[in-house]
């Protein structure tokens, strides 16, 4: 099993597909009216505006962190704050100011912030990821 698509609720396609386009650095696919897609390696990163597509019913921007590893962390930091990302502004004891890159106690060096539509993300620079596994 494999992870094959993400899903960004967005309640505007166009704005979400600059958004992304900006951040990723490509301009991805517009599949219909209301989902523009973009490769983030070997999975789908999938702008969804329901609204846009037909559907009655916005969704909620998403409650927890979609993680991305990228390659250059402070280049993305810099180009996600502007296109209109927003830093966090948590802090805690454990994890310090979730807003600014820091390196983590697990080790990943990492930020989190929302994209324009609240949907919260977080950056890790590849070289640091965790995963837990053996």
């Amino acid at each position: 099993m494999r992870v094959f698509r993400i899903l960004m609720p967005v309640p505007d396609i166009e704005a979400a597909a600059k958004f992304y386009g900006a951040l990723i650095g490509e301009p991805g696919e517009r599949v219909s009216p209301g989902r523009h897609y973009f490769k983030a390696g070997d999975v789908v990163l999938a702008c969804y505006s329901p609204t846009a597509d037909g559907d009655r019913k916005a969704l909620a921007p998403l409650q927890t962190e979609t993680y991305l590893a990228v390659d250059d962390l402070d280049a993305v930091f810099a180009r996600a704050t502007a296109a209109g990302a927003k830093p966090s502004t948590e802090t805690s004891p454990h994890t310090g100011h979730l807003g600014r890159i820091e390196k983590r106690p697990w080790g990943e060096r990492s930020v989190y912030v929302a994209d324009p539509f609240g949907n919260p993300l977080c950056f890790v620079d590849e070289r640091t990821l965790f995963t837990g596994l053996i």
